[in-house]
């Protein structure tokens, strides 16, 4: 659940991966604001603190998803998804956000593809079950 990052800092955690965390969840609020070029700037330092988190890099993609740089976000992404194949609740919002992406850039087939391998992972996950309702009802459209 992503209710909270500060949640997995815990006693054993190192003090740079606590302050990227830190970060991290502060850039997510950020962005749930609206306010995209703060979030930019405390996520970006997230990685620069502790290159190895990996809600870094995902909220970094989400801003750029955000701003229009699909490419970006892409490659954020990318990133995001090595460093969390143990958690399938993060990976099922990776893939949902690369969806988004490749809808975004005019790749439904890959979007699609992208989404349902979303709900594979989490059969919850409402960013992909919505998008992939609203591509069939598209394609059921464009078919009659």
């Amino acid at each position: 659940d992503d209710s909270s990052l500060l949640a997995k800092i815990t006693p054993a955690t190192s003090p740079q991966r606590a302050a990227s965390l830190r970060l991290t969840d502060e850039g997510r609020k950020l962005l749930e604001a609206g306010d995209t070029s703060k979030a930019l700037s405390r996520l970006e330092k997230t990685i620069v603190i502790d290159s190895t988190n990996p809600y870094g890099y995902f909220y970094l993609a989400k801003t750029h998803y955000r701003v229009g740089r699909y490419k970006e976000s892409l490659s954020f992404l990318d990133v995001a998804e090595s460093r969390l194949s143990e958690e399938p609740f993060w990976l099922a919002e990776v893939y949902a956000l690369r969806g988004e992406n490749f809808r975004a850039l005019g790749m439904i087939d890959k979007a699609e593809a992208s989404y349902a391998q979303a709900l594979r992972l989490n059969s919850g996950n409402r960013t992909a079950s919505d998008a992939l309702a609203r591509l069939q009802g598209q394609n059921q459209a464009t078919s009659r």
